[in-house]
């Protein structure tokens, strides 16, 4: 892992967990935040159209083994999902604005159930650009949460209304590499939906990506 991502995550994971540097604690992972936001801006001016599709490590197990198209999707489809209808229970930035349109998904789902083609297929699909304003739309709307919470919003635990909202939107695949999303978010609290795909998921997929990119590169 980047080290300096790493002492960032850990710095706010410390720092959310005591009332008096809770707000530090968020600065600090919008600091994160902004880093990531960086790399992904600098693969779109690094990579064609194509390379955002590849996927050299299809037979992989792991993050990488995605594509990055797909991975800038599911990034933000999931933390608009957990942002938005369970954190601050109003409306997917996705359907509020309709992103499914603009962006030509074939689906509006998390993108977990898909597998190796298919998930070059789907990346194909995907109007990149519309994607990255997708991207950059769901980070500001989650970043204007984050500094709205409070320390002991922290605690609020994920009701089985939640789950049921989360379930009618049918935004999560039945598919059972997806399903386990719905228990996943909903055994956590905010504080554990922070520190894991509003930090860590993201860390974890950039890095694939830049390990995705340097692979391409290494082309004749």
């Amino acid at each position: 892992m980047n080290k300096e991502w790493s002492e960032l995550c850990k710095t706010m994971q410390a720092q959310i967990k005591k009332k008096e540097t809770f707000y530090e604690g968020i600065d600090t992972l919008l600091e994160l935040r902004g880093k990531l936001a960086d790399e992904l801006y600098r693969l779109k001016t690094e990579l064609t159209r194509e390379e955002f599709n590849a996927i050299p490590f299809i037979n992989a197990d792991g993050y990488h083994s995605k594509t990055i198209a797909y991975s800038i999707w599911h990034i933000f489809r999931i933390e608009d999902i957990v942002a938005h209808t369970l954190i601050g229970q109003d409306e997917q930035i996705f359907f509020s604005e309709n992103y499914l349109n603009y962006i030509g998904s074939p689906i509006n789902t998390t993108g977990n159930e898909l597998v190796k083609q298919q998930i070059s297929d789907f990346s194909e699909a995907l109007n990149l650009d519309e994607l990255y304003r997708y991207a950059a739309s769901v980070k500001n709307s989650t970043e204007d949460l984050l500094k709205n919470l409070s320390f002991s919003d922290l605690k609020r635990k994920m009701t089985d209304t939640d789950k049921k909202r989360l379930k009618s939107l049918n935004v999560v695949s039945e598919d059972e590499r997806a399903y386990w999303l719905i228990d996943y978010w909903c055994g956590k609290d905010v504080k554990g939906l922070i520190q894991m795909p509003f930090s860590r998921h993201w860390i974890m997929h950039i890095e694939a990506s830049l390990r995705i990119k340097n692979k391409i590169f290494q082309k004749p």
